[in-house]
């Protein structure tokens, strides 16, 4: 259900992308939480922008239903070791809950003011934190390969965090970029401005993304070295090089799309990747923290497949 739940998650912000690029937003007008009245386009003449629009919605609403199933499921099994308590399921599974509402909401606020670029970038902000939510709650359910892991991987866990600040960076600077009026278009050529069609504050936040960017690129490269010479757990392993992959592919996508003039679909495919990355990148901060929540009997006798040692009931590597 997890793994359900986060597809759901990555389709609708990559579908709100779609949305976005494609000029759609306000596809149903003003009108929310329907659309000219119905929840249907049957008899509304419907036109693709409203079409694109009202799936965007029923997307929403299937990501909601599941999230609702997800907390149910904790909830029969809140008794059980890994479901309630401090590393449990069923705490982020509730804050998913919260998330999804709030998200929903500034839907309707986004509408309401006819895409104000704040409002759009903090929508995606919302939308992001949610999916982080769930792949919290996915490794907590010993997704990911969270099982193999028999300790906390605390340098690691600190250089993943540093990573998802700036992927969170880069994401929130990325949608800025595409919202604010000129500056997609700023600064034209890649790697560097070729030519600037625009100074100012437009600039500044194009600059900030690339930048920012460009940081997260050689940040990941380190973990992916620290992550291998440190010999950890596969799935940590894995996390990490699939974080850098993202990343270098975001790179690849974002230059094709610059020097071909920001066509739609590469706009729509560097949502999809930049998406990817971030769970990419979370899944590695959860898998680091120390995986699946187990008994103490467990955390003292379980060996390290990859070390030979024993973890300490707290569970910290050196």
């Amino acid at each position: 259900m997890g793994y359900l739940a986060i597809l759901f998650g990555f389709a609708q912000v990559v579908f709100g992308a779609i949305v976005r690029i494609t000029g759609s937003g306000l596809g149903c007008g003003d009108h929310w939480p329907d659309c000219y009245g119905a929840f249907t386009p049957t008899g509304i003449s419907p036109t693709s922008a409203l079409l694109i629009e009202i799936s965007h919605r029923y997307g929403a609403a299937a990501l909601s239903i599941t999230i609702v199933v997800l907390v149910f499921a904790a909830l029969v099994r809140r008794k059980q070791v890994g479901v309630g308590g401090p590393g449990g399921v069923l705490r982020p599974a509730l804050v998913a809950v919260l998330l999804v509402v709030v998200a929903a909401l500034f839907g309707a606020v986004t509408v309401k003011l006819s895409l104000n670029p704040l409002v759009v970038v903090t929508h995606l902000a919302i939308a992001m934190a949610l999916l982080a939510v769930l792949v919290v709650v996915t490794v907590r359910a010993g997704g990911f390969g969270a099982r193999s892991i028999p300790v906390r991987y605390e340098r690691t866990l600190r250089s993943a965090r540093a990573a998802g600040a700036l992927t969170f960076l880069a994401l929130v600077f990325g949608a800025l970029t595409a919202n604010s009026p000129g500056a997609a278009v700023a600064c034209q050529g890649f790697p560097w401005c070729r030519e600037i069609t625009a100074t100012g504050t437009p600039l500044a936040i194009q600059i900030s993304h690339r930048l920012i960017a460009l940081l997260l690129v050689g940040h990941l490269i380190g973990v992916v070295i620290g992550v291998r010479r440190r010999d950890e757990t596969r799935a940590v392993k894995t996390a990490a090089w699939v974080a850098l992959a993202m990343v270098g592919l975001q790179v690849i996508v974002a230059a094709a799309m610059i020097e071909m003039h920001l066509p739609p679909a590469l706009r729509s495919l560097h949502q999809a990747v930049g998406t990817a990355l971030w769970i990419a990148v979370v899944s590695l901060a959860a898998l680091a923290s120390g995986g699946v929540e187990t008994s103490d009997i467990e955390r003292i006798v379980y060996e390290s497949p990859s070390r030979g040692e024993f973890a300490t009931p707290e569970g910290v590597s050196t």
